[in-house]
């Protein structure tokens, strides 16, 4: 967050800055909770002290991990006077804890249920979301960081990226479609950057691990590669070998690839039919590699909305999402593994 001089007080426009939001949002804060200058001089423009901010700050915080703005507004006041930020996030976690069995009271009613941060399965992880998302939208780089290691950290891979990176991208680009291609796409640009950055802190191929590996590429001509950087940062958690080549992997360099390395699976990435290529797909298909005699082949794994039963080479499999890719990748592992070949 940029700095403002907050000595003399600052103005509101000042405080949006620092803060990462509009101008109206304080504004707004201020007229439906209370969220405003302690002082307020008759005739003359209000003017926030640093107190006045580090409660807005904490009002922000509270509501990037998922407490109601109301109940944020509530809690604000008394912990930007008595805590440090870290104190500050980890009371945020615990009052949404405390809100889960009004909110699944609530939810057995037919009302929207929140669940609880440390108990949440696949597909039940909201107040991540929510926090992600609008931390976002303020271009809180730092915060953006922090929620996603803490994500990655807490649930793994997969549940990190399926429940929270995903929905949260989806809905970045959702916005981004609705303002007609410019509103937003530097939330979603900033978004992405931080979400390839935390699966890239886990996916660091195992060294020294047994057997062949499973190649990771996008189409050539695809340039959507966070789903590919998912399944490897899920490969890297289980311990499986594999080699990662990112976006738009030219067809004969593919192909190169497989004959060298001798794969056991290899999966191609299409975002969009574009990309689809059957013809490199084939191509991988029919690679073999080994000794004359005893020539092998990939499993080939065509994966991603871009493909389609049309498209898709005879042979090849459809994962339907991260959990099946990784199901298929295994076996194909252990079936071509040291022992299995």
């Amino acid at each position: 967050m940029s700095e403002v001089p907050l000595d003399a007080g600052a103005s509101t426009g000042a405080v949006a800055r620092r803060l990462g939001v509009s101008p109206t949002t304080v504004r707004s804060w201020e007229r439906r909770y209370g969220i405003g200058p302690a002082e307020r001089p008759a005739g003359r423009h209000r003017r926030w002290t640093a107190r006045d901010v580090a409660v807005l700050e904490a009002m922000c915080r509270l509501t990037a991990h998922g407490v109601p703005p109301a109940e944020a507004a509530r809690l604000a006041p008394a912990q930007a006077e008595r805590l440090a930020l870290a104190e500050v996030e980890r009371l945020a976690l615990a009052e949404v804890e405390r809100l889960a069995p009004a909110q699944a009271e609530r939810g057995e009613r037919g009302e929207r249920a929140v669940p609880v941060e440390r108990a949440a399965p696949p597909g039940a992880v909201p107040p991540e979301v929510r926090g992600l998302a609008r931390a976002a939208r303020r271009l809180d780089g730092p915060e953006v960081a922090r929620l996603l290691r803490d994500g990655v950290e807490r649930f793994g891979a997969v549940t990190a990226w399926t429940d929270l990176m995903a929905p949260a991208l989806r809905a970045a680009g959702r916005r981004w479609a609705r303002g007609g291609g410019e509103q937003d796409v530097e939330v979603e640009h900033l978004l992405s950057w931080h979400v390839s950055s935390a699966l890239r802190r886990v996916a660091v191929p195992p060294a020294g691990a047994a057997g062949p590996p499973v190649l990771l590429a996008a189409m050539p001509g695809e340039q959507h590669t966070l789903p590919v950087e998912a399944v490897a940062a899920a490969l890297a958690e289980r311990g499986l070998p594999f080699r990662v080549f990112g976006a738009a992997l030219p067809a004969a360099a593919l192909a190169a690839a497989v004959r060298r390395t001798g794969p056991a699976a290899v999966l191609l990435w299409s975002q969009t039919r574009a990309t689809a290529d059957p013809v490199p797909a084939r191509v991988v298909a029919t690679t073999p590699w080994g000794p004359r005699g005893a020539r092998l082949r990939p499993t080939v794994l065509a994966a991603g909305p871009g493909w389609h039963r049309t498209t898709r080479p005879p042979g090849t499999l459809a994962p339907r999402d991260l959990p099946d890719t990784l199901t298929l990748l295994a076996r194909a592992l252990d079936a071509d593994g040291p022992d299995g070949r």
